[in-house]
């Protein structure tokens, strides 16, 4: 505590008592380990005696453990000698006894020979079953009855052997054929599945024949010709499938099935089999690498993997255990987790909307197949909604250049229609109503560019698109529906949007393209409705339905036009930037020319025709571009005034640029657009128009004694852009001393100048500091 109080010495106090403390802790310590030293050493010492007593004990225990190994095989050796003995002496006496009984045996085998030798398998087998459960029994101790067992089992093998290879033979020729049997099998169920489809229509017809009785007759006997015609085509399928299914011959199946379980080795031919089959279906399974390219790759593929799982159903139901329902279940859901994997890699590659949707036809034709046969599908079918998803995004890839294609020849430019006929055949193609223009006499201009119903025309022609992916899905109406509006969204606010987007930003696309691009959104968004009833048209789905979807057009629509006023915004600034780029004020003269500057003139008549242009945009879009180009104009005036390597302005360029500021006045003043309220327009000029008065009044004290007032009369002038711009006129008036004359007026005004200077500068650090 003497220490943390600053008492004289009491540091160094401190210091020497602690180490007085440390000194008396280490002579502790020391001592400590001087008293248990020797017992550390003793304990070390015992366990050094205890290593040498140990390593003893283990020689000991090994000697011990080899001795009794020696003489545990001597005791071994005489207990087979003594078995051996009494066999031998059992086996004499058994000779004598049975010798009487070797007659029989050797006949029944010499049988057996001779049924082998005629390939008479299945007696042959009956005959050695009597041979083991009747003759060999009595005789089994003689050594030729053990020769005759010993072949037995050879013999067994050998006639296992022959059935076995007419088994491969078998597996060799479904392996060959299955490709034709799956052809054939789906060919069947595809005539099966038009069939009822003929015979639903012939249903309807008969349904309305009361309505319409003569026509109603004509329709029937067609009708009764198709299906006549489809009733003979599905008797020549019959044949074709019985003769697709005898091209293989099952009977070594059977036969070798038979042998097997009379051998009683049936689960290991049902194992045999089913494992060879398991290794046909891996091979079946695995696609080409080249079968996404064409649809007969994909249709061979399915052929060979129907034509497999025929046969393992025909064996299923013509057999009792060697294939079973659990064991198809178990090999489908493999195959099928292998097909939709295959599938879903394959159709990844696939660009071409028209082999995706034949992909699709085939595969519901596929699962319609395997389904006839009792397996289940509904991956298949789930399969088919990610494709539909990879069939819809090529789809939107081919439109997506059909739009651009569109937007590439149009000329943007209102249609023009010359008489009722062009107008209809125009009508016809895009819902288009105007009473006004009805009224109108020929030839008129329909306010739409081309590129208008060419667009609803794709849009329509997509859907179309869409729905054959739809059909044969197993969905309800509702379900296509709602896919078809899905669809149809993405290509509307997706593939749709971005063509507009990038149409809008394309270097070459000028003022009156964009308008006309404006006035085409606005139809085009008129037109979603008409194509949410052609949907509910072609799918007989009510919109007022609680899950329909709706179209999202609007929204991509209106974006398009908020972006398309944007680059109108921006294009318009751009064009006024290169107006003002080619201004060429001289700074230094003495007084103006009596009359705006060229470029100002040319930029205020470039302005004039563009907002002329503008008379079809919605009001609110020309005036918001008019007051945007007003603004940026007298920004860009304002600037070039305050231009930091503009060092020097006169009082002439003050009036020059003052009669440029009139014009522009002037144009603001003329209600270039309709719709603006007062002077609301020539507001943009205001700063301008204040500054400048300051400076060709030259009315200081006005400025200065009413700054900060609501009521100023230069309410919008800066103190630092007005000091800027007098800064600028001081230099300029010491050079060129124009005032050289009169040297008392010219002393008089430029101590003014110097006077308003500090009084402007104080005003602007005032501001600064109350900032």
């Amino acid at each position: 505590r003497s220490v943390y109080d600053d008492q004289p010495n009491a540091h160094q106090r401190f210091m020497e008592k602690l180490d007085a403390c440390i000194r008396n802790h280490d002579r502790e310590i020391e001592k400590m380990c001087n008293f248990h030293h020797q017992g550390f050493v003793d304990a070390i010492t015992e366990l050094l005696k205890v290593r040498a007593d140990a390593e003893k004990l283990k020689v000991q225990v090994t000697d011990t453990n080899r001795r009794l190994q020696d003489a545990g095989k001597e005791v071994i050796a005489q207990t087979e000698e003594i078995i051996r003995c009494r066999v031998q002496q059992r086996n004499i006496t058994t000779v004598v006894e049975k010798l009487q009984l070797c007659l029989p045996v050797l006949e029944m085998y010499s049988k057996l020979k001779e049924q082998m030798n005629v390939k008479r398998y299945y007696s042959a087998l009956k005959t050695m079953e009597q041979l083991e459960n009747q003759y060999l029994p009595r005789v089994s101790q003689y050594r030729f009855c053990q020769i005759m067992i010993e072949n037995l089992p050879k013999l067994r093998e050998e006639i296992k052997e022959i059935s076995m290879s007419d088994l491969k033979d078998f597996l060799e020729s479904i392996r060959k054929h299955s490709d034709r049997i799956g052809e054939t099998a789906m060919k069947q169920a595809q005539q099966q599945k038009t069939f009822s489809t003929i015979l639903q229509k012939q249903n309807n017809v008969n349904y309305g024949r009361n309505m319409h009785l003569g026509r109603s007759r004509v329709l029937e006997s067609k009708n009764e010709m198709t299906l006549k015609r489809t009733f003979e085509e599905d008797d020549e399928h019959e044949e074709e499938v019985l003769t697709a299914q005898d091209l293989v011959d099952f009977s070594p199946v059977y036969r070798c099935l038979h042998i097997y379980s009379v051998l009683g080795d049936g689960e290991i031919f049902e194992n045999y089999y089913r494992k060879q089959r398991r290794k046909q279906a891996r091979l079946v399974l695995q696609p080409q690498s080249s079968m996404h390219e064409t649809v007969e790759g994909y249709r061979r593929y399915f052929s060979q993997i129907v034509g497999f799982f025929v046969v393992e159903d025909h064996i299923l139901h013509v057999t009792q255990g060697l294939v079973t329902r659990t064991y198809t279940d178990e090999l489908w859901n493999m195959a099928l987790s292998k097909i939709v994997a295959v599938l879903r890699t394959h159709s990844s590659y696939c660009s071409d909307p028209d082999l995706v949707l034949e992909l699709k036809n085939l595969i519901v034709v596929f699962a319609d197949t395997l389904q006839g046969y009792g397996f289940p599908v509904n991956r298949l079918f789930d399969l088919l909604f990610e494709i539909r998803d990879q069939y819809n995004e090529t789809l939107l890839k081919k439109w997506s250049g059909l739009f651009r294609d569109i937007f590439e020849v149009d000329n943007y430019s209102p249609i023009p229609v010359a008489n009722e006929e062009e107008y209809k055949i125009v009508i016809s193609k895009f819902p288009f109503q105007d009473p006004e223009l009805d009224k109108q006499s020929f030839p008129k201009k329909l306010p739409m560019s081309q590129s208008v119903p060419q667009i609803y025309i794709q849009v329509k022609e997509f859907i179309y698109a869409s729905l054959k992916f739809s059909e044969s899905l197993h969905r309800s109406s509702t379900e296509i529906d709602d896919m078809l509006r899905k669809s149809t969204n993405l290509l509307l606010t997706r593939t749709l949007s971005s063509c507009l987007q990038n149409l809008i930003k394309k270097p070459h696309i000028g003022l009156t393209e964009l308008v006309q691009i404006i006035i085409n959104t606005t139809h085009l968004e008129l037109a979603c409705k008409y194509l949410e009833d052609f949907i509910s048209n072609i799918t007989n789905i009510s919109q007022v339905t609680v899950h329909t979807a709706r179209l999202y057009g609007l929204s991509t629509f209106k974006d398009a036009r908020h972006a398309a006023e944007g680059e109108i915004y921006t294009k318009l600034n751009q064009k006024i930037d290169e107006f003002i780029q080619i201004a060429d004020y001289d700074w230094t003269m003495s007084e103006s020319d009596g009359r705006a500057s060229g470029y100002l003139m040319d930029l205020i008549n470039f302005l004039r025709s563009t907002f002329q242009v503008f008379t079809h945009l919605p009001g609110k879009v020309a005036q918001t571009a008019c007051m945007s180009a007003c603004q940026h104009l007298s920004t860009s005036l304002m600037q070039m005034l305050l231009d930091s390597e503009l060092k020097q302005i006169s009082m002439g360029a003050i009036q020059q640029f003052n009669l440029d500021v009139i014009q522009c006045e002037l144009f603001a003043s003329s209600e270039p657009v309709p719709g603006f309220q007062g002077d609301t327009l020539q507001l943009a000029f205001i700063d301008l128009r204040q500054l400048l008065d300051l400076f060709m009044v030259w009315d200081w004290s006005t400025y200065l004694a009413d700054y900060g007032q609501a009521t100023s009369k230069y309410l919008r002038v800066n103190p630092s852009t007005a000091l800027t711009l007098l800064e600028k006129m001081r230099d300029s008036s010491k050079k060129n001393n124009i005032f050289a004359p009169f040297r008392k007026n010219d002393r008089d005004k430029q101590k003014l100048i110097e006077t308003v200077v500090k009084q402007l500068r104080s005003l602007v650090n005032g501001m600064s500091q109350h900032t």
